[in-house]
């Protein structure tokens, strides 16, 4: 293995790590969005339909980074 190799499988792995990081970050932010706004200030659990489509968009993005 050159040097060129070792940077570039460096840099793929740290980026990878960064776009999963980022797309759960944003899966997970419009996931809470509308569950923030009952009266006593705590957050609710999410309802099933915000977990579908939660997994749905994560497996979106497995698949676009393919």
């Amino acid at each position: 293995m050159n040097m060129n190799m070792l940077i570039n499988m460096f840099t793929k792995l740290i980026a990878r790590r960064a776009m999963n990081w980022g797309i759960n970050k944003g899966v997970d932010t419009l996931s809470r969005k509308g569950n923030a706004q009952n009266a006593g200030g705590k957050r609710q659990r999410p309802n099933q339909q915000t977990k579908d489509i939660a997994k749905r968009m994560k497996t979106l993005g497995r698949m676009t980074r393919r």
